[in-house]
């Protein structure tokens, strides 16, 4: 019966559609602890529909072993949506007419370490991808920037590349919005994919705005708002319990593992380039991207998250 099950199993497998050229898909730090997780859950296939991938691998010359054992157990997996994967130390080979740049390579934060720290070291590393990209990547690429500080990398990544769309540049706060989703399907005792609405503003930091003023909790056709199923002590429980523990989420894991964030992270950037690329489904979701034209009188020239509403092709606009 195992067998049989297996064998079931496998038949049933989705399968990559052969109408659609694969997707090229860059991601950096792809001998880290991120791309460890990240790589394995797109080669299960779904975070870009039924489109297969070429993916490509980046991480610096001293991690070139790590870099080529990924290759290898990526190869091992035999995943039908993985065409091919190169693993590289350069990137230019890496960036190549990509359609998708997942920037997740960066110096990590350890304990103690606040994001500013990190500025010095990985702006440099920013702005030099963002500069390749202008010259290498696809005219429409998909920048996902995830090593932090992200909104700050994201910005030198965006002017590093004047020649592709600033609407193109995001960074990841999806991350803080599922810890939010997390932690009030926790408290309410629903399951997590009844939580909508429940959204962050600002920087992915300590000085992040998590905002459930619009939250709901759907079930069925039935809509309620999450302060009315909190009740009472409801919003106090938001301000000294929900946002601080979202703003301080990472800081925690670190302190509890000795590193940051990898699995949770590879998942929410699965999140966010699939509602990118597929469309949020009416879902107001949460990207820091550009400020530019925006409605909530937010400076301009920022990459600063707001709650948006992406279009199947990946035109996202401001939620209203």
């Amino acid at each position: 019966p195992e067998l049989l099950a297996c064998s079931m199993a496998a038949a049933a497998s989705p399968t990559p559609t052969k109408a659609l050229p694969p997707l090229r898909v860059a991601i950096t730090g792809g001998a880290g602890q991120i791309a460890y997780s990240l790589v394995f859950m797109i080669a299960r296939g779904g975070v870009f529909g039924d489109r297969a991938v070429d993916l490509r691998l980046l991480d610096i010359e001293a991690a070139s072993d790590k870099l080529r054992a990924v290759g290898m157990e990526l190869q091992d997996v035999a995943s039908p949506f993985v065409l091919r994967c190169t693993c590289t130390t350069d990137p230019l080979e890496a960036f190549m007419d990509a359609d998708v740049a997942l920037l997740v390579g960066a110096r990590p934060r350890g304990p103690g370490m606040l994001r500013k720290d990190l500025l010095a070291a990985n702006a440099g590393i920013f702005k030099a991808q963002g500069a390749v990209l202008d010259e290498v990547a696809s005219r429409d690429c998909k920048v996902v920037v995830v090593g932090n500080p992200a909104n700050t990398n994201a910005l030198l990544c965006m002017r590093s590349a004047p020649s592709l769309p600033k609407r193109n540049f995001t960074a990841l706060t999806r991350l803080d919005q599922n810890r939010i989703a997390g932690m009030l399907a926790a408290k309410i005792g629903v399951p997590v994919s009844m939580i909508r609405n429940a959204v962050i503003w600002g920087n992915h930091s300590a000085t992040q705005v998590p905002m459930v003023t619009f939250a709901t909790v759907e079930e069925g056709r039935a809509v309620e708002t999450v302060a009315a199923r909190l009740g009472e002590g409801g919003e106090r429980w938001v301000s000294e319990e929900l946002v601080p523990g979202v703003q301080q989420r990472g800081k925690e894991v670190i302190a509890a593992r000795g590193a940051s964030s990898a699995a949770s992270a590879a998942s929410a950037i699965c999140d966010h380039i699939r509602d990118w690329v597929m469309g949020s489904d009416g879902r107001v979701v949460s990207m820091a991207v550009s400020s530019d034209g925006n409605p909530f009188g937010v400076r301009e020239g920022l990459i600063f998250s707001f709650p948006v509403v992406i279009e199947a092709g990946g035109a996202w606009g401001f939620a209203s």
